[in-house]
């Protein structure tokens, strides 16, 4: 690929990944208000959900890069709302986890399915190699903003 082509493919990534971006948050924005919950209190449902088991508050402030006190704050609200409860873990009786409620996140899901949630159809006409570079493109992603999240944080910028 020459030069030329490759820097006009990567002013036009630069350009998409921000409307990519934006149209997300808008997107995210929107549900939350729709839900009654907070952009941030989403995203964490999203990544609990994601979990295979409950997760302590700790691990919640891990998952959103959140301070422990921020992430106490975040399941108290979700909590609030009726996504989420406290319960001790029977293994550790110190130990509280973060245990969403299948009701309310079957709700949170018919409501994804309305809103065209299944975007696999984007991706039928793509061949596997190219489902490979967006995977691949996703992971980096998901870790270069973990690690800007954590330089905002730190105060590296």
């Amino acid at each position: 690929m020459s030069g030329n082509v490759r820097s006009r493919l990567l002013d036009e990534l630069g350009v998409v990944s921000r409307r990519y971006a934006a149209a997300y948050a808008l997107f995210n924005q929107a549900l939350a208000d729709r839900l009654g919950l907070h952009p941030t209190d989403l995203q964490c449902l999203n990544l609990l959900m994601l979990e295979r088991e409950p997760v302590t508050t700790g691990r919640v402030a891990e998952l959103t890069g959140l301070t422990t006190g921020s992430a106490t704050r975040l399941v108290d609200r979700l909590e609030k709302a009726g996504y989420v409860v406290r319960e001790r873990d029977a293994a550790d009786r110190r130990r509280v986890l973060v245990v969403t409620v299948p009701e309310r996140i079957a709700e949170f899901t018919r409501m994804w399915e309305r809103l065209g949630g299944d975007c696999m159809p984007l991706f039928e006409d793509l061949a596997d190699s190219e489902l490979a570079v967006i995977v691949r493109h996703m992971r980096r992603t998901v870790e270069f903003g973990a690690e800007q999240v954590a330089r905002l944080r730190e105060g590296r910028v």
